[in-house]
């Protein structure tokens, strides 16, 4: 939802006004949140920096690393970043919103 936004909850139907959050707090957790997710994509266009030239410029059997690129990025990278990117999610500070 985006910040400012009413909301009105379809079971209690009491109504929850975003704009009751702090906008510094609000724009640092985005920009934390943000961040985690640039790192990730960083790494992957690195990699992709390196297998690509690979491929094109030495030999076309680097594609065989294709795989192992994948399966490094999915098994060990992709858990890593997603714990980052959930402690940057759980530190963010606690808001206590009144409904309208």
């Amino acid at each position: 939802m985006p910040y400012g936004e009413r909301w009105v909850c379809e079971r209690c139907r009491r109504a929850w006004d975003t704009s009751q959050i702090p906008v510094e707090e609000y724009q640092g957790l985005l920009r934390r949140i943000r961040r985690r997710k640039l790192e990730a994509l960083g790494f992957a266009a690195v990699l992709a920096a390196i297998l690509v030239p690979l491929i094109v410029a030495v030999s076309e059997s680097y594609i065989f690393l294709t795989p192992v690129a994948a399966a490094f990025w999915l098994f060990f990278v992709r858990p890593f970043w997603r714990r980052r990117l959930l402690h940057a999610a759980r530190a963010a500070p606690r808001w206590d919103l009144h409904p309208d």
